[in-house]
């Protein structure tokens, strides 16, 4: 018989996560079946999706409030249908605001709950921390400060380290990522990195773009590269470009995100999974970012905001190795001038690689069967328990 177990992945990043944690725990059990709702990486991996991941994939306070009646009917699909169905365990990766109640409903009927990734709790709206301790068994953290901070307060967190620390190899991936896209060696060139979301994208291509071409005037030589995840996207961002920066001269590429961040000197990205992405690939970085404008004046005003920084990769660090332009800062006369900086010190950006390659040794613990020991170790004892 096999080890059913549901596991929900709401956007491009969790499904990244969840795609390493399905693999090993298909190691781990054989018999694994997986469905939930997942992206392309997971239903490669053979998890069956009930849903189209997009359909839950959104970000920001005001924009949330667009979709919320779909919302509230895709929660109420998938906890009838667990609860119709009840698996060994539900794993919740990240998307806290939608999987925290999902898993507090399952928990309710009896489901161990698992959830991969904190919720941020340590920087902003500390308060969930008791919704946390209501709707999980087991939090499975990959940052290191998590463990410490969550089970002070209650919870069962397990420090597993980072999926993508793993994945991605120490050694510099510069040489052969140039390789794959024809670039010279001696080149210099620019990632552009607008985001996964369409939202991000609408906002993050213009002031990019201006960047770019901001930069290039000043620096013909200068080379751009830019992965757009999904044909919608690139259409929008080529939209963009025709509209801001019709003569720059840019390569869009489908998918590809670390090879087009190996290829760069230095990489201009949306604040996200891609500031770590960067991170472990050892490359200088500048990060904007703009929200709705209700959405930023709603934080400041209620000063949800508990942490320094807003890129994890200036977290981890413990310093702004990565300039921060955010919300009015994010426009091409002050990015551009950061972006230079930093292709203009050859030193500097020494100095920020061999940072980043030891903040990428302390997230390499095989985090994915690390998570997926404790998964099975959590299914052993509630089976003793029986």
């Amino acid at each position: 018989m096999s080890t059913r177990l549901g596991i929900v992945a709401n956007e491009p990043s969790g499904d990244l996560l969840g795609a390493a944690l399905v693999q090993a725990l298909q190691e781990l059990l054989p018999d694994a079946e997986l469905v939930g709702v997942a992206g392309p990486r997971m239903q490669a991996r053979g998890c069956v999706s009930l849903m189209p991941q997009e359909r839950l994939s959104v970000m920001g306070l005001v924009e949330v409030l667009a979709v919320l009646p779909d919302l509230l009917r895709a929660r109420a699909e998938l906890v009838a249908h667990f609860t119709r169905t009840p698996p060994a365990a539900f794993v919740g990766v990240d998307a806290p605001d939608f999987n925290l109640g999902l898993e507090r409903r399952l928990r309710r009927h009896g489901v161990p709950t698992v959830h991969l990734v904190s919720p941020t709790v340590w920087a902003w709206r500390r308060g969930r921390v008791r919704a946390i301790r209501r709707a999980v068994d087991l939090m499975l953290c990959i940052f290191p400060f998590e463990e410490d901070f969550l089970r002070a307060h209650g919870v069962n967190a397990h420090y597993i380290g980072h999926p993508l620390a793993d994945e991605i190899p120490p050694e510099d991936q510069g040489p052969a990522a140039r390789a794959a896209l024809g670039i010279d060696a001696a080149d210099t060139v620019v990632a552009l990195l607008p985001g996964s979301r369409r939202s991000e994208v609408s906002r993050l291509a213009a002031p990019m773009l201006e960047t770019a071409r901001w930069c290039r005037a000043r620096k013909p030589g200068l080379r751009f590269v830019a992965p757009m995840v999904s044909d919608g996207l690139r259409d929008l961002f080529e939209a963009e470009r025709a509209r801001v920066a019709p003569d720059l001269d840019i390569r869009l590429l489908a998918g590809g995100s670390r090879t087009a961040i190996a290829a760069a000197d230095a990489v201009l990205t949306a604040s996200g999974t891609a500031t770590l992405e960067t991170l472990l690939l050892h490359r200088p970085m500048v990060v904007a970012y703009r929200l709705n404008a209700l959405t930023f004046a709603l934080v400041k005003a209620l000063r949800l905001i508990k942490v320094p920084y807003a890129a994890m990769a200036n977290l981890l660090a413990g310093e702004a190795l990565a300039p921060e332009l955010i919300q009015g800062r994010c426009r091409a006369a002050l990015m551009g001038p950061a972006l230079l900086a930093m292709l203009d010190d050859a030193p500097r950006r020494a100095e920020i690689r061999q940072r980043y390659a030891e903040i990428h040794a302390l997230l390499r613990r095989d985090a994915a069967r690390t998570g997926a020991r404790r998964i099975v170790e959590l299914l052993a004892a509630r089976e003793r328990a029986a």
